[in-house]
């Protein structure tokens, strides 16, 4: 999901130990910078607008999510937005950016679903450069222990279109739980498609 306030657009073992929980710190006013093996996770740049708009805006990154900004002016645009909402305490974003790169090829996003944030939901897009190099488990890992400790989050949920085996998959591997499948709830392209809900919850997650 990629959301902005102009709406351009909204990427079968068991789950690993949680790294250690991050220092706490004031995300509100900088969001600091994560790292698991291979991808640091850090804050949207300006700069990384380019990648961006090369990265996600592939037929088959965006088949299963709202369509993203269209050009680098809408990207520079919906990374500012970001800054924005991060400042206002509703939402946080981070860019993965693989070792040997500078600007981001994908990116996590979580926003509040009330007003204490005890209840969120994150979304994902990444490269299909860097589909099954084992990334993405190390990014979501990381954010959802950032999530959990340092915004303080109990239940953090999921959205992703039945169709999407990837995501699915993606999703099960990191121990979330399906909880049900939510009927034409996203629109894409004037066609509905039904979603399903993926959960997880802090207790679960620091076991």
């Amino acid at each position: 999901m990629i959301h902005t306030d102009t709406k351009p657009g909204a990427a079968g073992v068991a789950k690993a130990a949680p790294k250690e929980p991050p220092a706490r710190t004031n995300w509100r006013t900088a969001v600091p910078a994560l790292k698991g093996a291979g991808v640091t996770l850090r804050e949207l740049r300006l700069s990384d607008a380019p990648a961006l708009l090369a990265f996600l805006n592939t037929e088959e990154v965006t088949r299963f999510i709202s369509p993203p900004p269209t050009t680098v002016a809408g990207f520079e645009r919906f990374i500012e937005w970001t800054h924005r909402e991060r400042a206002a305490g509703n939402y946080v974003c981070f860019g993965m950016v693989p070792d040997g790169y500078d600007q981001a090829v994908g990116l996590f996003q979580v926003r509040q679903l009330n007003a204490s944030f005890q209840t969120a939901e994150w979304g994902f897009a990444m490269g299909s450069t860097f589909w099954g190099t084992g990334l993405f488990i190390e990014s979501a890992r990381a954010v959802a222990t950032f999530t959990f400790t340092a915004i303080g989050v109990d239940r953090l949920e999921a959205r992703s279109c039945v169709q999407n085996g990837r995501g699915n998959g993606a999703l099960q591997k990191l121990g979330a739980t399906r909880e049900g499948v939510l009927r034409q709830s996203f629109l894409r392209n004037t066609e509905y498609h039904d979603q399903v809900l993926w959960a997880l919850l802090a207790a679960d997650w620091r076991r």
